[in-house]
């Protein structure tokens, strides 16, 4: 097992080879790179939508185009931690939370593709292929399901924007209060954000809001993956010790386990496809698993949370919302669906039934990516435009 767990770390021999007091100097930088990107797509959206906001959310104004922008760019970029930082910088910029709570839904099926394409790798053996397939698309059922559920009951009574509204009166009345007024995350990003802005002062506003919001989407990807790389250098063996303690524990102690080890290397991707090929090559079941995939949804909502840290100005507020909005919903995700014994075994019986399918014909599994990822939400595209 443990030759299993280490074999993806080889993707990173580079940042391994650095030493550790380094790795965690880069992780720091890397950190305020991130919130210093969100200052600045937040800086460029609402700069840049000054006059045209109004035909830009048009976009995406009713909340099954949020869901679909959503889904897809998670799918293209590979990172719903990425993608959910990206959302918070736009609703401090301007935009909407009602339309930004479909996007954080679509974000969670879209990088369900990351695990189902690492099932690919077990194409050439038929039962490792199946069991594989199976393992992946647990994921991807489970957050099919939330989305059925709780995007309609969203859209009529907005039960995610109140819990999130009194998560942030509850902040707001706290610890915010307490700091008088100084933001030691603006102190530090400001100047630079203000640096560049000086650089661009003789540039049209769409222009210059157009080059901050390219330049902080280049940084946020940039800063993503590398934390990434170097949290999982740095803790790969405590991940280790997690992975081997919490399955086949228990549901609690797996869903724990899979938040914390989503903390730890920052990326519910890279939890999930770690899976994967433990169950290809039947070293645990794709049932016990489960708990453990549930768990990276809740963890992977950190990366949100510390970027709406980056948030000075009238739309702090907002920015911290949202990002309560995706901690809120993959943890009610998980109370329902986990928690109702009907609800629970939809996702592994619906995905056990599809590897089968699959196994036989291997065709099927790439028709389901590119149907489910893709071909789906551009046919939604035209039904609801």
């Amino acid at each position: 097992m443990q030759n299993e767990i280490i074999a993806p770390v080889s993707t990173i021999k580079g940042v391994t080879s650095l030493p550790k007091a380094l790795r965690w100097s880069l992780l720091v930088f890397l950190v305020y790179l991130m919130l210093l990107a969100v200052g600045l797509i937040g800086s460029g959206f609402k700069e840049a939508t000054q006059e045209q906001a109004k035909a830009l959310f048009e976009l995406a104004a009713n909340p099954v185009m949020g869901l679909i922008i959503g889904m897809v760019c998670t799918a293209l970029i590979q990172s719903s931690s990425t993608v959910s930082s990206i959302i918070v910088a736009m609703v401090a910029g301007g935009l909407p939370i009602s339309i930004a709570i479909p996007m954080m839904m679509g974000a969670n099926i879209g990088t369900s593709i990351t695990n189902t394409i690492v099932s690919l790798g077990h194409i050439g053996n038929k039962a490792e292929f199946q069991r594989a397939f199976n393992a992946a698309t647990i994921h991807d059922f489970f957050n099919i399901f939330a989305v059925l559920i709780f995007l309609p009951l969203e859209i009529m009574f907005g039960i995610f924007e109140h819990i999130s509204a009194a998560m942030v009166s509850l902040v707001a009345s706290g610890a915010t209060a307490e700091l008088g007024g100084f933001n030691p995350i603006k102190a530090s990003t400001a100047p630079v954000i203000d640096f560049v802005k000086a650089l661009l002062v003789n540039t049209n506003d769409i222009y210059s809001g157009s080059i901050k919001i390219i330049l902080g989407l280049a940084l946020i990807i940039i800063s993503i993956t590398w934390m990434g790389k170097i949290m999982k250098s740095l803790m790969i063996g405590r991940v280790q010790d997690i992975l081997k303690s919490a399955l086949g524990k228990g549901s609690v102690t797996g869903i724990s386990s899979g938040a914390i080890m989503t903390i730890l290397v920052q990326s519910s991707s890279t939890t999930t496809s770690l899976l994967v090929p433990l169950v290809g090559n039947g070293i645990v079941t794709a049932r016990s698993i489960y708990p453990f995939t549930l768990g990276a949804n809740i963890g992977t909502c950190i990366t949100a949370l510390i970027a709406a840290l980056a948030i000075v100005g009238p739309n702090a507020e907002l920015a911290l919302q949202i990002a309560f909005v995706h901690l809120a919903y993959n943890v009610l995700s998980v109370v329902v669906i986990y928690g109702i014994a009907l609800l629970r075994e939809w996702p592994p019986n619906l995905s056990y039934k599809l590897s089968l399918k699959v196994a036989d014909r291997k065709i099927y599994g790439l028709a389901y990516i590119i149907g489910l990822f893709f071909l789906l939400p551009l046919g939604a595209v035209f039904i609801v435009s």
